[in-house]
């Protein structure tokens, strides 16, 4: 969820929320360099009501990924170590980028 410029990203477990909180510099850098509205990262331990899940509009089409657009998503997630976390933040930011207009949500 994106309030007031932070995007609020839930993670399930303390492992994850410790990771990304230690790489949330370099994450807000980057994500904000594609979308500006982001101002900072919150993380927050929990779970997803099943509702929630859905961050792609009904019928939304999905953007083509140029050359440049995947290097920088293997740019933005080289730096975690972790490669269930790197897989799992190259899912969400391949996402943003292939559905822009699900940003607000």
């Amino acid at each position: 969820m994106l309030a007031g410029g932070t995007l609020t990203i839930v993670v399930d477990n303390s492992p994850w929320l410790h990771e990304m909180t230690l790489r949330s510099e370099a994450l807000v850098t980057t994500i904000a360099a594609r979308f500006t509205e982001v101002k900072s990262l919150r993380f927050t331990l929990g779970t997803l009501e099943a509702g929630e899940r859905e961050v792609v509009p009904p019928g939304a089409k999905p953007a083509p990924l140029t050359d440049a657009d995947r290097a920088e998503i293997d740019t933005a997630t080289a730096a975690i170590a972790d490669p269930t976390l790197a897989a799992t933040a190259r899912r969400v930011l391949t996402t943003a980028w292939r559905f822009p207009v699900a940003r607000g949500h």
